[in-house]
Formats: structure tokens, sequence, C-alpha cells
């Protein structure tokens, strides 16, 4: 299923990067609320995490399309 290349298609460009983004938000919101270093830890942690999982996702959906047989 992780194979797919739609799937590695709404992983790495709606769904982790929508994720690191909220993660971003709740850290920011955590931070300015007072609470420093658990919102440094979700900020810093938790979104690195998303992000860098959309990059392998794009990663593994570029070498997916690569070795896909022409559908045409």
């Amino acid at each position: 299923m992780l194979k797919k290349p739609e799937t590695l298609f709404v992983l790495g460009y709606m769904l982790l990067p929508l994720l690191a983004l909220l993660s971003a938000i709740v850290g920011l919101t955590m931070i300015l609320g007072g609470n420093k270093i658990a919102g440094a830890i979700v900020l810093v942690v938790v979104t690195q995490v998303f992000t860098f999982g959309a990059f392998f996702a794009l990663r593994a959906r570029k070498a997916a399309m690569l070795e896909q047989p022409d559908r045409s």
C-alpha cells in the first residue's frame, strides 16, 4: 500500500505537511501560553518528524513512478 504513487502523493503533498503545520501551531501556542519546554519539544521534534516524513514520501513516490512501466 505504501508503494503506490497515489498513496505517497496524498502523504507527501497533503497529509504530512498539514500535520507539520498543525503541530507547529500547537507548539507555538504552547510556548506563548507559558509551557515553554513542552512547546519547544513539540515545535522542534514533532514538526520535524512530519516534515521529514513528507520528504521521504515524496522521494519514495518519485522512485515508484520511475520504476513503474508506462501505462499509456
